[in-house]
This record gives C-alpha cells, sequence and structure tokens, in this order.
C-alpha cells in the first residue's frame, strides 16, 4: 500500500510554496515527508526531485529500498544559502520521521544541502538503530565537513554492518580526525573483508598521525595497489623531507595509475613543484583528461594547491590546457584558490570554449563567494 501511495503520489506535479512544503514536511505521514523533502531540496538543487527517493518510485517495479545502495554525491553550490527553516523542516524528519525511509531520506537531502545547523539532528539520526538512516547520515555528516562532529562518528567504526563501517572510516578520514586513528588501526588489523581493509587503511592514509607510521611502511610496496596508494598518501600528508627519496623511487617504477597518482600527490607535498614531462605534478594535472581517473586527480589538486607555490605553477599550465584540463582547474580553483586566483578564474570564465566559459563562471562565483 505504502509503495503505491508514493507512486501515486511521485505523479502528481505539485506548484507548492516552500513555506508549503515545508508544513507538508511536518505532517506525520511518511509519503508527505518523502516528497515535501525532494520538493525542498529541489527547489535550491533543480532536478532533485527526479534523482531523490520520489524520483526512484516513481519507477515501476523500481525498489525502494535500492535507491539507498549508492552513495550520492550530489552537493549544492557553495554560494547557495539555505533557509534555516527549511533545514529545521528537513532536521526534523531526519531525527524523528515517519518511516525509517523518510529518515534516511532526510538524512541523504542535509547533506545535498551541507547544513551545519543540522548536525544535532543528524546525531539523532544515527541513534535511530537503523542501519540505512545511519549510513545516509554519515554521509552526510562527510558532507558537512565540520570538525566538531568527528565524536559522533567514532562509535561506527567498528560496526557490525560494514557498510556502515566503512562510510564511518571514509568520514572520519574526511574530517581528519586524529582522534579516532586507534580505533581505525583496529578496523584494519581485523577486519576480514579488503573493502573494509583498504577503506581504513584509506582513512588512515588522509589523517597521516605520525603514530600511523608503521602502518604506512607495512603497506608501502604491497601488492594490494589500494593500500600501496593509502600508504603513499600518508607518507606525503605526514610531510617528512626524508620520505621523499623513496616516494620519488616507487613513482618511478609504479605501473597502476591509482597508486602512481597517490605517489604523485605525496611527492607534491614533499617538495616536487616543478613541472615537465613525467613530473609528479604534471602527471596529475594530465590525469584531468581521464575519463577514469579525472574525479581522482581533483580532490587530489584541490588538497595541494592550497599551497600558494603550487598554484602559481598551475596558472602558467591553463593557456595551453586542454578543455578537460582547464574544467578540472576552474573546478580545483573553486575550491581551493584564493585572491591570486581570481584574474586566473576570470579567464576561464571568458574562454572562447562555452564548456570551459561555462564552468569558469560557476568557479568564479564560487570562489568570490568563498573570498567574501
Amino acid at each position: 500500500m505504502m509503495l503505491r501511495a508514493l507512486f501515486l503520489l511521485s505523479s502528481v506535479l505539485y506548484a507548492q510554496t516552500v513555506d508549503e512544503w515545508i508544513r507538508t514536511a511536518k505532517q506525520n505521514d511518511p509519503e508527505s515527508q518523502i516528497k515535501a523533502t525532494d520538493a525542498l531540496v529541489d527547489h535550491y538543487v533543480p532536478g532533485y526531485l527526479k534523482t531523490g527517493l520520489s524520483g526512484a518510485i516513481s519507477k515501476a517495479g523500481t525498489s525502494v529500498k535500492g535507491k539507498f545502495t549508492d552513495t550520492n554525491t550530489q552537493i549544492v553550490d557553495a554560494w547557495v544559502e539555505i533557509r534555516p527553516d527549511v533545514v529545521q523542516a528537513i532536521g526534523q524528519v531526519a531525527s524523528g520521521g515517519a518511516s525509517y525511509l523518510a529518515r534516511a531520506n532526510a538524512a541523504r537531502a542535509l547533506g545535498v544541502l551541507r547544513a551545519k545547523a543540522a548536525l544535532p539532528q543528524l546525531s539523532d539520526a544515527l541513534k535511530s538503530g537503523d542501519k540505512v538512516t545511519q549510513y545516509e547520515a554519515l554521509i552526510a555528516i562527510q558532507k558537512i565537513r565540520d570538525i566538531s562532529s568527528a565524536p559522533m562518528v567514532r562509535p561506527f567504526l567498528n560496526d557490525a554492518d560494514e557498510r556502515v563501517q566503512m562510510a564511518a572510516l571514509e568520514t572520519a578520514g574526511v574530517l581528519n580526525d586524529k582522534g579516532a586513528t586507534a580505533d581505525i588501526r583496529k578496523a584494519l588489523e581485523n577486519s576480514r573483508n579488503i573493502k573494509v581493509r583498504r577503506m581504513a587503511a584509506t582513512s588512515l592514509g588522509m589523517i597521516a598521525d605520525p603514530a600511523s607510521r608503521p602502518v604506512f611502511e607495512l603497506y608501502f610496496n604491497d601488492k594490494d595497489e589500494n593500500l600501496r596508494a593509502a600508504s603513499a598518501e600518508g607518507f606525503g600528508r605526514m610531510r617528512q623531507p626524508a620520505d621523499l627519496d623513496r616516494v620519488n623511487k616507487a613513482f618511478a617504477i609504479e605501473k597502476k595509475t591509482a597508486p602512481k597518482m597517490s605517489l604523485a600527490f605525496a611527492a607534491v607535498l614533499l617538495g616536487r613543484r616543478e613541472l615537465g614531462s613525467g613530473t609528479p605534478l604534471s602527471y596529475l594535472i594530465d590525469q584531468l583528461d581521464s575519463r577514469f581517473y579525472g574525479d581522482t586527480a581533483r580532490p587530489f589538486l584541490i588538497e595541494i594547491t592550497r599551497d600558494q607555490a603550487i598554484r602559481q605553477s598551475i596558472y602558467n599550465v591553463v593557456p595551453t590546457a586542454n578543455r578537460k584540463e582547464k574544467i578540472g582547474i576552474a573546478q580545483v580553483l573553486a575550491v581551493s584558490g584564493d585572491k591570486d586566483s581570481l584574474p586566473v578564474v576570470e579567464r576561464l570564465s571568458n574562454d572562447p570554449d562555452t564548456a570551459v566559459a561555462a564552468e569558469g563562471i560557476k568557479a568564479l562565483r564560487a570562489l568570490k563567494s568563498r573570498l567574501g
């Protein structure tokens, strides 16, 4: 009955205002809460109604729970301001919705909106006992990226549900939670699931606590490329100059793209900032043009371009970069650029290639919003 009601509800086109959707979200009815949540997010992320739970249930034969099997990567543009009452309404559904689907859907929505003010409601969602809701709440916390939320994640680092555990491990790494290091190492040592172990190693590599050096030493030459990559990133982020030699040698002989990118990233952090054929920095920039590895190169470049000297090197690449590289650089500078990036992003916003110009305009807006 619930699925049929949801299908009928999703097939109707609504012309309600934000205020009306807020009132709908407060109804003690899962169908109304789900539709209202998606409609409110759609106001800030156009098209969300089609990709949210409401969109999934409108298709005959679609598993509603299956909607939550893949991680949602959507996120609102940085310059978008969310009405506090919208966050409050969705937060109330996340913490006390009429069904687990409504709660999980609302938790996901809070992540998409980067709703920092709803962290207390996400904390309640984590206490729900429902694994789908817990998973979505952890991913939302990861998107919000507020360091103060780190303690909320720690109880799930060795959760019996491996999907929840992996989300918690990744989130702890993203939040750079050094207080979680011991529990993450425990997960790495005790889990029989290679995916969990890889995520634990990746998380340790993100946090790069000096106490994890034995782990990085152990897996630096491991046969598993994911464990090698995590170890390389750990050495890079610890920023000990003495590690550059081993990283350089490994970069020169590594055949697999993913760990080679991690080694390139580490080498740049450890001081190799020159451009040129085969150099680590050029290798990362080149990967922006890769169909398979562009999304991996981008966060690496975002992290290293917080260093002004590295940004200056990348600026020199822009005039001769191809379309995908220019688009990737615009996206990178939108997140980690500074005032010195404005002229470069402005040039990208006026690029003759309309695809580049569109991304440049978006990046310029995000950069100006962030710089104030």
